[in-house]
């Protein structure tokens, strides 16, 4: 399997996990279990990180050989196949919301009942509860769609979070590829990856994230409708499909000419 193919992949678990996460504030909201429907995020995020783990060194090795060979246009067209797996991630993600919606739900109540992660995990492989879990499998239907107003919902920090996870797709990215431009101060480059990733996480933990908790938990406390929580996910999801279907795509080269000027600015204090 070429190294290209096997970061794609797991560039789309990445997506499909993190995508899937923003489903369980639903499942939260409907067992009226937020703190546990938060620590069941954290657990999912735990597949993302253990893909950008095994992720990491495939991406290096497709940075030095592109230097080596001295074809840096290739690798650019290979960065924007791998931003496109992160699209496809989502978009499989925003397919089967309503089904994850339905086994987070109830592996929340089951959660009750055993109070152990590894425990629930475990028993989701048996066959009877394979079954069940086959049972619950549906697809967005008209129905679902219905009712998603906007009525009422600050939306701005819906239009942040299309820019901001769009910035966050390509942050890593843009830092390699900013790197291979200028190879005698790649790690120089790579580095300043923070630049554009910590920038796209400070706002969505500053402004995104706390929207998103306070219109839960008044869900959670009957002031707002269980359908505010479900059009909230909704857009929050279809943000994160644009973005990486569009916005990441055309982010993606000035990003790195960005992030490979501030590499020369930096070189400049170390002297020539």
């Amino acid at each position: 399997m070429s190294p290209l193919v096997v970061i794609c992949i797991f560039t789309g678990i990445i997506h499909f996990a993190e995508c899937t996460a923003s489903s369980l504030r639903l499942a939260g909201v409907r067992t009226k279990q937020i703190a546990t429907s938060l620590s069941f995020v954290n657990a999912t995020l735990l597949v993302t990180r253990l893909s950008n783990m095994l992720q990491a060194p495939f991406l290096g090795g497709m940075v030095d050989y592109a230097i080596n060979k001295g074809d840096i246009a290739h690798l650019a067209a290979d960065f924007r196949f791998v931003i496109f797996a992160a699209f496809i991630g989502n978009s499989v993600a925003a397919v089967l919301t309503p089904f994850s919606v339905s086994i987070f739900t109830k592996a929340i109540e089951r959660f009750e009942i055993g109070g152990s992660v590894p425990r629930l995990i475990v028993s989701a492989f048996r066959p009877k509860n394979l079954k069940a879990i086959i049972k619950r499998f549906r697809l967005p239907s008209r129905e679902s769609l219905s009712g998603l107003s906007l009525k009422g919902m600050p939306q701005g920090f819906l239009w942040l979070n299309l820019v901001m996870v769009s910035i966050y797709a390509i942050g890593v990215l843009a830092a390699l590829y900013a790197g291979a431009m200028v190879p005698e101060y790649r790690v120089t480059a790579t580095q300043l990856s923070a630049i554009v990733n910590g920038l796209a996480t400070i706002l969505l933990t500053l402004m995104v994230d706390p929207t998103c908790a306070y219109i839960t938990d008044q869900a959670v406390r009957g002031k707002r409708k269980e359908g505010d929580v479900r059009t909230m996910v909704f857009y929050i999801i279809l943000g994160r499909v644009v973005g990486t279907l569009v916005l990441s795509q055309l982010l993606f080269l000035p990003s790195a000419e960005y992030i490979k000027s501030v590499t020369l600015m930096v070189k400049t204090m170390f002297g020539h």
